[in-house]
């Protein structure tokens, strides 16, 4: 049967079948809750079921980085209804489903931007373009059936092909079997847009940008949207690295800056005895509660791994007045 999914205070409700996700019903019927993993690590789903009967996939809400939980919260990544449902999202917004389309596109080009980074450069076929918002991520379908997920980092004006930042994980099966057998001209097959990850271009508050490692690809989507379409509003980015050579785009930084006079770049190395490095080092969310005591008038946009988002979340609501609604994020599960 189907199970009826109402969000409180709002007339808007969908269908659920036993077999999926609360996350996934929503997402097929044109309602987007926050999301970002869609496996139960993040955090970024979590929500109050306060009418109802759900099962999870454990025995208790899921996700080793989600924080405490109360005993009505849920991810709802991995919740299932069991009887209809009344649920509090931390937000939602209604979207089209028509617009995530599954294209074929082509190697063009892998370049190596660090020694454990690699730049794959895709194309879509002629004519072909892929609508996207800045900050938003793709999955990868492989021959085999499995999926990988990569932010874009081209801004979306740039859309007849994607640039995906491919961190090498040790073992990693993408990282470590697929992409060095790939050559220019062989075939991928990608599903876009995913996440509710991208600028809120329509709020004007000053911007704190945190990326860790390869989160810097959404980041990079981003900014190079508001290049093009010079929007100059105060953005602070910080971005983190074990070692300098993590942070492999200082060119395009640098030319960022000559379009947008109110960007300011604050390098993080984790490492603090690198070699040749002697700017900040430290950790990337320290930097950030470090620089700024007060919160309350910016937007936050943070993408790299989830032990990372979830305590800058944490110290920017609790302890620098960051509004609830003003903490955006990606979070890099590997």
């Amino acid at each position: 049967m189907t199970f009826t999914i109402h969000i409180d205070g709002s007339d808007a409700h969908f269908g659920c079948e036993p077999n999926e996700t609360l996350l996934d019903a929503a997402l097929r019927q044109g309602i987007e809750l926050p999301y970002s993993c869609r496996k139960g690590v993040c955090g970024n789903c979590r929500g109050q079921v306060i009418q109802g009967q759900v099962a999870n996939t454990t025995d208790t809400p899921s996700g080793s980085e989600a924080g405490p939980m109360g005993a009505d919260e849920h991810l709802f990544c991995t919740t299932w209804a069991a009887s209809d449902l009344r649920i509090r999202p931390r937000s939602w917004q209604r979207i089209d489903p028509a617009l995530r389309k599954t294209l074929d596109a082509r190697v063009f080009r892998i370049s190596q931007a660090a020694s454990d980074v690699s730049l794959l450069h895709l194309r879509f076929a002629p004519g072909v373009r892929a609508k996207f918002l800045p900050g938003q991520y793709l999955q990868l379908v492989l021959a085999d059936g499995q999926r990988r997920s990569y932010s874009m980092a081209n801004a979306p004006h740039d859309n007849d092909g994607v640039v995906l930042h491919i961190r090498h994980v040790p073992g990693g099966y993408f990282s470590s079997q697929v992409l060095p057998t790939l050559a220019p001209g062989d075939s991928l097959q990608v599903e876009l847009p995913f996440g509710d990850f991208w600028w809120r271009e329509d709020r004007d508050r000053p911007l704190i940008m945190v990326a860790g490692g390869t989160g810097f690809a959404p980041i990079q989507s981003i900014i190079g949207h508001m290049v093009r379409r010079k929007i100059d509003r105060p953005i602070t980015l910080y971005w983190g690295a074990r070692q300098p050579e993590g942070l492999y785009a200082q060119d395009t930084i640098a030319k960022w800056q000559r379009t947008l006079s109110r960007l300011r770049y604050e390098p993080i190395v984790s490492d603090s005895i690198a070699p040749g490095w002697s700017g900040r080092a430290g950790l990337v969310h320290e930097a950030v509660l470090a620089d700024h005591t007060d919160l309350s008038g910016h937007d936050v946009y943070a993408c790299g791994a989830p032990p990372m988002i979830q305590t800058l979340r944490k110290a920017c609501h609790e302890q620098r007045q960051l509004p609830q609604d003003a903490f955006f994020s990606d979070a890099f599960v590997y």
